[in-house]
């Protein structure tokens, strides 16, 4: 549920999701990606929110100043031998290798990623490690999909196949489930820990019963997932990092 306030010459808009219980009170988040949802019980009404979102509004506009400072110095790649990049919520060394006698590869080696490349450029380097990235995607995600989905007698009732998922890389959400039940997920997602990868798995697999953020749906996240929340927001911590190409 979209909705506005003004603040200054500056218009804030803000997504409300109504939460079950046991959620008491108006929470405000504003996200990596400088998107800002309102948290509240799902027996407050649109205007109490609109109240809480006025009370607090300069907090709102310091932390999306803040992100618009963060991105205005994250610097971009530059693919080359000492640079970090994340996998599985740990960072290894990058180290390019220029051989064109050899076939051309990315290996995960010790606390490094070794790329053999025929061409030092930037852009190959990047081609050659986001083809690597995405072959890691649909392994990982397919072994953490068998073993989130396993244990959810209800998804066997509606699904009695596993879900299928593909891969779509995407500038500012972690998946998506399609009308026709497809997980979609994006492989930048396997740079994240682990337990985070299962959050957004869990976070589709409960689209497949309720299709949309309702107060039925966090319930059923609820159970699933008690500390979705704290897993939700170390994703959040990470994302400008993860996303970062």
């Amino acid at each position: 549920m979209k909705r506005f306030i003004d603040y200054g010459e500056e218009r804030i808009s803000f997504d409300i999701v109504f939460m079950p219980r046991p959620a008491r009170r108006i929470a405000i988040h504003v996200d990596p990606n400088g998107a800002v949802q309102v948290d509240a019980p799902q027996e407050a009404t649109v205007s109490e929110v609109i109240v809480a979102v006025r009370r607090r509004a300069r907090w709102i506009w310091q932390r999306l100043r803040e992100h618009r400072d963060r991105i205005k110095y994250v610097l971009p790649r530059e693919y080359v031998s000492g640079e970090t990049h994340f996998y599985l919520g740990k960072r290894y060394q990058l180290k390019v290798l220029l051989d064109q006698a050899a076939p051309q590869s990315v290996k995960l080696l010790g606390g490094r990623l070794e790329i053999v490349t025929h061409l030092r450029a930037a852009k190959q380097v990047r081609m050659l490690l986001d083809a690597w990235y995405r072959q890691r995607a649909e392994e990982v995600f397919g072994r953490r999909l068998l073993e989130c989905a396993s244990g959810l007698r209800w998804l066997k009732q509606l699904h009695p196949a596993l879900p299928i998922f593909r891969l779509r890389t995407m500038r500012t959400q972690w998946g998506s489930c399609s009308p026709k039940g497809e997980l979609i997920l994006n492989p930048q997602l396997v740079k994240a820990p682990r337990h985070c990868i299962d959050y957004v798995i869990f976070h589709e697999l409960c689209h497949l019963k309720e299709h949309n953020h309702s107060p039925q749906y966090y319930r059923l996240l609820l159970r699933i997932l008690p500390d979705w929340e704290q897993r939700k927001m170390e994703l959040d911590r990470l994302a400008e990092m993860l996303l970062n190409r």
